[in-house]
């Protein structure tokens, strides 16, 4: 497939080809929710914590005879069923088990998403940018320019560096290296605007290096 590609002076002048296997996709919905909430779940610092019956400070003598009293039987105070013990099946703090997933299906995920950016044509492609741009109305001018709202930018090294200044105080618009691409902020976002070196060091991770 090839997209044109924007220059932030206006011109449209070159076109880049992506690969179908990148922006032909069919998406497939139930794995990009288990995706996202993967990253959700990972996001979450787990603070909540209960003790346990082990963990309760206190006697563990039996609180009374186990025959002849007519009650049931009990240990020690620290029981869960009784009001000061320990809790049983509590959260557990920064231990609690997280979902997992592959490193396939992470990538697959990726792949499906651009190309449902791609088929909604809400995908963009920005030329590198070889000097820093210092003004919020530059950038935000070729925005308004080329239709291009509530956006996340998806940039190499080098461009991040030279409009990180001019593209901070824009609204709606988040700015993430290449390295950093992930389903959640593509799903957020309406628009999505790759530089050249980002979408092809994307498309060589997805589609080249070994899961």
């Amino acid at each position: 497939m090839n997209i044109d590609i924007l220059n932030i002076d206006g011109i449209k002048s070159k076109s880049i080809s992506i690969s179908d296997n990148l922006t032909g996709l069919k998406v497939n919905y139930k794995l990009l929710k288990y995706v996202i909430d993967w990253q959700l779940n990972h996001g979450k610092k787990r603070v909540a914590k209960t003790k346990q019956r082990n963990e309760i400070t206190g006697s563990t003598r039996k609180i009374y005879a186990q025959k002849g009293t007519g009650g049931a039987r009990h240990s020690s105070r620290k029981a869960p069923i009784f009001i000061g013990g320990g809790i049983a099946h509590g959260p557990k703090g920064d231990k609690y088990k997280v979902k997992k997933i592959n490193k396939k299906m992470r990538k697959l995920a990726l792949a499906q998403t651009i190309s449902k950016k791609s088929s909604n044509k809400e995908l963009f492609v920005l030329d590198d940018i070889k000097k820093q741009i210092k003004k919020t109305k530059t950038f935000y001018s070729f925005l308004s320019k080329n239709k291009i709202n509530n956006v996340l930018i998806i940039s190499d090294k080098e461009t991040h560096k030279n409009i990180s200044k001019s593209v901070r105080n824009i609204p709606d618009v988040k700015l993430i290296s290449d390295d950093g691409a992930n389903v959640y902020d593509l799903i957020k976002f309406k628009n999505v605007l790759f530089t050249t070196s980002s979408i092809k060091k994307i498309q060589d991770r997805i589609l080249n290096e070994k899961n």
